[in-house]
């Protein structure tokens, strides 16, 4: 048993999250991919964000049909801000079966790893797994710096690195798709439509519940 844990505000969750999170499944035979919305990530305001009960509907919306996808609340259910390192902490100790886990995140998440909450045991505890998006022409950045594989002790093991704990860190180029939560709610602001930006299920949810 194989286990992905795809967190992030989801704020609404999109066809490019859906797709990224399916390519990484496959690319690392993931058995399970768990969908964890933060109730209150630590990068951003809150004030951005629709309520967390409804994120995770969305979610779960999103999901459905894929028996390798599932959605965890756990985030939403404990108080206080949404620390990765208490989310892997959390699955490590509750898995009916122990099970290596993989942290699936944006190459901009990546980047801001020195930033997060314990980033040194969260690279002893799981595996990392950055989804980053090929465009077409263009030449991919820099999967990792020469300071950042020595701030965290990974070396370079044929495709992917390998830390000193026994964890690897893997890069897996996505389908580029320019979709943002950020351009669906401006679209919502206007007036404009979101189909085909979003699961058929999650615009009746986000027209339904007046979200944006």
């Amino acid at each position: 048993m194989r286990v992905g844990l795809f967190g992030g505000s989801f704020n609404p969750i999109h066809l490019g999250h859906l797709r990224a999170a399916e390519e990484v499944r496959e690319a690392l035979k993931l058995d399970l991919v768990y969908f964890i919305p933060a109730a209150s990530p630590p990068h951003k305001q809150s004030s951005e964000l629709a309520p967390a009960e409804h994120r995770l509907a969305m979610v779960r919306a999103a999901t459905k049909g894929n028996r390798h996808f599932m959605t965890s609340d756990v985030e939403i259910r404990r108080s206080g801000r949404s620390y990765t390192i208490d989310t892997v902490r959390h699955f490590l100790a509750t898995l009916k079966q122990p099970a290596p886990l993989y942290l699936m995140m944006g190459g901009d998440q990546f980047a801001e790893l020195d930033s997060w909450k314990e980033p040194e045991e969260l690279t002893r505890l799981c595996n990392f797994v950055v989804h980053t998006r090929l465009i077409e022409g263009k030449e991919g950045p820099a999967r990792i710096s020469v300071a950042a594989l020595k701030r965290f002790g990974y070396n370079q093991a044929d495709d992917h690195y390998v830390h000193s704990s026994g964890q690897t860190l893997s890069f897996v180029d996505t389908t580029f798709l320019p979709i943002s939560a950020t351009e669906i709610r401006g679209n919502l602001q206007l007036g404009e439509s979101i189909r085909y930006l979003v699961p058929f299920d999650v615009v009746d949810y986000v027209q339904r519940h007046s979200l944006y």
